[in-house]
C-alpha cells in the first residue's frame, strides 16, 4: 500500500502546534498510511515556492491548520487555500480544516467543509491538549 500524502497548510506562528499534530499522527505515518510533508523539509538552495507548489499539487491530504495568523497570511489566503480548495472541489485531495486556535471561520472559503477537532472546539480550549489532538488524529484515521 502506498502512503498517502499529507500537507500541512499552517503559519509559521503555529509551528510548535503543528509539531505536536505530527507526534498525534506518528501512528498512521509508522504503519505506511501517511506520509507527511511541511514547508521545513524543503532542502537548502531549493526554490521554496515550487517545492511548495509541487507538494500542495500532488498531496491526497491537505490539513488546513486554522488561527488568526493562519487567516491573515497573504501567501496561505493567496496561493495554498486556494490551490487546496480547488483540488478538493475536482475530487483529487481531502481538505480538513483543523482549528487550532479561536478564530472567527463564519463564511471562510473552507466553512462548508467538515473540520476537527469535534464541534471546531479550538485545539488550544481544551483542558487537555492531548486529548484534543487524539480527537484530531482519530478524524484524519476515520478521513484515510
Amino acid at each position: 500500500m502506498t502512503p498517502l500524502s499529507l500537507f500541512y497548510s499552517y503559519a509559521h506562528e503555529d509551528e510548535p502546534l503543528r509539531d505536536e499534530l505530527q507526534g498525534h499522527l506518528g501512528i498512521l505515518q509508522r504503519r505506511g498510511v501517511i506520509d507527511t510533508w511541511y514547508d521545513r523539509d524543503i532542502p537548502p538552495a531549493s526554490g521554496w515556492e515550487q517545492e511548495i507548489d509541487h507538494h500542495l499539487q500532488s498531496a491526497d491530504i491537505v490539513l488546513l491548520l486554522v488561527s488568526a495568523d493562519f487567516i491573515a497570511s497573504d501567501y496561505i489566503w493567496g496561493r495554498e487555500l486556494t490551490v487546496a480548495l480547488e483540488r478538493q472541489a475536482s475530487g483529487d485531495a481531502q481538505v480538513i480544516p483543523i482549528l487550532i486556535r479561536a478564530v472567527d471561520i463564519e463564511d471562510a472559503p473552507f466553512s462548508h467543509l467538515q473540520g476537527l477537532p469535534t464541534d471546531l472546539r479550538p485545539v488550544t480550549s481544551w483542558p487537555n491538549r492531548d486529548e484534543a489532538w487524539t480527537d484530531v488524529a482519530k478524524g484524519v484515521r476515520r478521513a484515510v
